[in-house]
């Protein structure tokens, strides 16, 4: 098929561990805007390309023939221990799933369970926590929602991730489901896609940090960052002086790729001309990557350990109460509900269960307000949980309405908001890794005070009460 144009040809980066991994994904019916991509794509682009496809398990495939014709780079079926080069397209076998670590690409034994077979989303993750901000994804046509979950994950790494267009999309129901969960950057036919990854191989800031000397961390030590944290409180009224500093510059310069932006500068006019983008890169400073029953090993915990001493010390029908600040779409919140409803069954006590989840993220609260999910939680959840607390939807499983009812979820910097209070457990995890020093200092007598006398404070596992 012939691509709406070329892409633009550059030289293959040279250092071995510099290029981009480029994860493609799309159902069996997604051929057509595989064949559409990789013709467009350049001899020479400094990237791997990696392509996971829903195959039939008992059938050979003939996929990586079929790109062969339309490709100009190599094209392989991957074999287990392949280490990834640059200018090389590699296509998943059938019947398995895939995982890269260190730039190797590892065949596993096709997994399929409760959320059925999610080779794309198993995939991306691997891909996320390998290649980092060197990471790219893109979804392609196909039905059910696999992918985004994935896609999500390389995103909150620093990668840069794409979704087809569903109006060009033979079956659209991936690319949707993408789209619906704020994964995709950018929303393009497959050709636009191949020009947008030509040129963001050749952006000068792509894949390669700010480093000491550079431009960028030269603005850094000036004004820059605080005029781009001015902008932001302006628009949407917080703060983020007291982030991390890396984190803020990984996130801005995620943005600079994804706008072209070749200088500081340059980002900033666009920043003060676009409430668009302004939007765009306050989003991106929230990390809203999670899941349910996250480190199931705390859980265990709360279950054996905490549990117990907060319902020995309640009087009978006294509410149990517990607070989620950075609660993010809500899974955490609502693995904490089901969690505390299964240790008052068991344990033959009655009590009221209260739940406050509190975020910045606007977006992220009407996701956790409505409880719709993607069907790849269903790795998470047990399927006696499933069946007791969940109710399948379109693509996906909805949280039933009594559990709904039992979590408030609000809008609440907890940097600067009074804190709820009389709290039996504050699950406050994985949020302190992304503040300064100061502000955990500021933020751990908080949790304190919130607390009763002998209540729990549950962290994430970078995460502790040094000096406290």
């Amino acid at each position: 098929m012939k691509a709406a144009g070329p892409a633009k040809e550059i030289n293959a980066r040279p250092e071995a561990e510099a290029f981009s991994i480029v994860g493609g994904g799309a159902s069996a019916r997604g051929l057509k805007a595989f064949i559409e991509l990789t013709g467009a794509l350049g001899e020479k682009t400094g990237m791997a390309f990696v392509l996971v496809q829903h195959l039939d398990p008992k059938h050979p495939s003939i996929l990586p023939e079929l790109i062969a014709k339309a490709a100009r780079i190599p094209v392989l079926e991957v074999k287990d221990g392949v280490k990834v080069e640059p200018d090389h397209i590699y296509v998943i076998p059938p019947n398995t799933s895939m995982e890269v670590s260190r730039g190797v690409l590892s065949l596993l034994p096709r997994k399929s369970g409760r959320s059925g077979y999610l080779p794309i989303d198993h995939f991306f993750h691997s891909l996320a926590e390998d290649a980092g901000t060197r990471a790219i994804g893109v979804i392609l046509s196909g039905t059910a929602s696999d992918g985004a979950a994935g896609l999500n994950h390389i995103k909150a790494s620093g990668g840069i991730t794409f979704a087809q267009s569903p109006e060009s999309a033979e079956y659209d129901g991936m690319p949707r489901s993408a789209i619906a969960a704020g994964a995709a950057d950018s929303v393009l036919p497959p050709a636009e896609i191949a020009a947008e990854l030509a040129r963001i191989a050749s952006h000068p800031n792509f894949a390669v940090p700010p480093v000491a000397g550079s431009e960028l961390t030269r603005e850094s030590e000036g004004s820059f960052l605080r005029r781009v944290l001015f902008i932001l409180r302006q628009a949407r009224g917080v703060n983020f002086a007291e982030y991390k500093s890396t984190t803020l510059w990984r996130r801005i310069h995620r943005r600079m790729v994804i706008n072209r932006s070749e200088t500081p500068n340059d980002y900033l006019r666009l920043l003060q001309a676009s409430p668009a983008e302004a939007e765009a890169l306050y989003q991106d400073f929230l990390i809203t990557v999670t899941r349910f029953f996250r480190d199931p090993g705390a859980f265990e915990a709360l279950r054996q350990l905490a549990f117990p001493e907060i319902m020995k010390k309640k009087l009978s029908e006294a509410p149990v109460r517990l607070w989620v600040p950075g609660c993010s779409t809500g899974e955490e919140a609502y693995s904490l509900a089901i969690s505390v409803l299964e240790f008052l069954e068991t344990s033959g006590r009655s009590h009221p269960v209260q739940i406050f989840a509190t975020d910045i993220n606007d977006r992220a609260l009407e996701t956790a307000r409505a409880g719709v999910y993607a069907e790849g939680l269903a790795r998470d959840v047990s399927a006696e949980r499933l069946r007791r607390y969940f109710t399948r939807t379109d693509g996906g499983w909805q949280v039933i309405k009594s559990l709904r009812e039992l979590c408030i979820f609000a809008r609440q910097d907890v940097t600067r908001d009074p804190p709820f209070s009389r709290m039996d457990l504050i699950s406050f995890r994985n949020v302190l890794i992304y503040l300064g020093t100061s502000m955990q200092k500021k933020l751990l007598p908080v949790m304190h005070y919130a607390l009763l006398p002998g209540g729990y404070l549950l962290l994430g596992s970078s995460e502790s009460v040094d000096g406290f």
